[in-house]
């Protein structure tokens, strides 16, 4: 007799589709993990949170620029310090 489980004698084909079924469960779990219960906390793993690392002086003050909350004189003139500050080198900056 030939079930799913006993294919003449042994396992049949159909235990190849439990390691897939236990990944989508695992899957699964993370998926649900990730969006639920992780999302208030940064998540299990701080540091890839973008928050959590921080961003680039020059960055920040590109985005409050981009935002108008700074001028181009005052972008200017706070790029100028952290180039001094930063070294940062480049087009713009200290050669």
């Amino acid at each position: 007799m030939q079930t799913l489980a006993h294919w003449d004698g042994g396992p049949g084909p159909w235990i190849l589709f439990f390691p897939l079924i236990w990944a989508a469960v695992v899957v699964g779990a993370v998926t649900v993990l990730r969006r639920t219960a992780w999302r208030g906390r940064g998540g299990p793993w701080p540091a890839m949170d973008g928050r959590a690392t921080g961003d680039s002086p020059v960055a920040v003050l590109g985005r409050r620029f981009a935002s108008g909350e700074i001028d181009e004189d005052e972008y200017w003139r706070r790029l100028s310090v952290l180039d001094e500050q930063f070294g940062r080198t480049g087009k713009g900056g200290p050669a």
